[in-house]
């Protein structure tokens, strides 16, 4: 009767311990509303480094979406976040990371990344360029609201949102990144930054 209240006690702390060990804390949980819960979506940038979207989660920032060989909506997309970064460092003196996935991964290769880069100037970790090597980026792009078809000439459709997320990667403010930033939005930012 001893060892079977031993065993039984022994084999409830292992439960408890594996218990422990399976379940992440939780800090590292993601919440519900949280972009980052899209299942399994690998990235590569215009430097060839491989991440987890996931891996992103910590600090505020602003995604969306583009095309590299997009000829007008997506370079303004580019220099309207350049601007918007200059503009929140200037009335905040912090800084705001952005990151744009590509929708056409199949001609937006490292190549194609690194030269809409140099044109545009953007370097990682403050401006990524991104296209996925694993995942959906369809669902991310269902996820942000961003509707994209492509054309028969081979280039795209599509609407030109940039979401900003909190550091749990909820979406906290969205503005349709055109013309000069919208004051609202850049208050979303900076508020964002104070609460990280």
């Amino acid at each position: 009767m001893m060892m079977q209240r031993r065993l039984t006690a022994f084999f409830a702390l292992a439960l408890l311990s594996l218990g422990a060990v399976a379940s992440p804390p939780p800090s590292t949980r993601l919440v519900a509303d949280s972009v980052y819960a899209i299942p399994a979506l690998t990235l590569r940038d215009q430097q060839g480094q491989r991440f987890d979207f996931a891996s992103l989660r910590g600090e505020p920032r602003l995604v969306g979406m583009f095309y590299g060989s997009c000829p007008m909506a997506c370079p303004l997309e580019i220099e309207y976040l350049k601007h918007l970064q200059h503009a929140v460092a200037a009335s905040s003196g912090k800084s705001i990371a952005v990151l744009l996935v590509s929708f056409d991964p199949a001609r937006d290769d490292l190549v194609m990344l690194r030269k809409v880069a140099g044109e545009h100037q953007v370097r990682p970790p403050a401006f990524r360029l991104a296209r996925a090597e694993r995942g959906d980026e369809g669902m991310l792009a269902g996820v942000l609201d961003i509707a994209y078809r492509q054309l028969p000439g081979g280039g795209f459709s599509h609407n030109v949102r940039v979401s900003l997320l909190d550091a749990q990667g909820r979406i906290v403010a969205a503005t349709d990144a055109s013309g000069r930033p919208d004051p609202a939005f850049l208050e979303a930012v900076d508020k964002a930054l104070k609460n990280r």
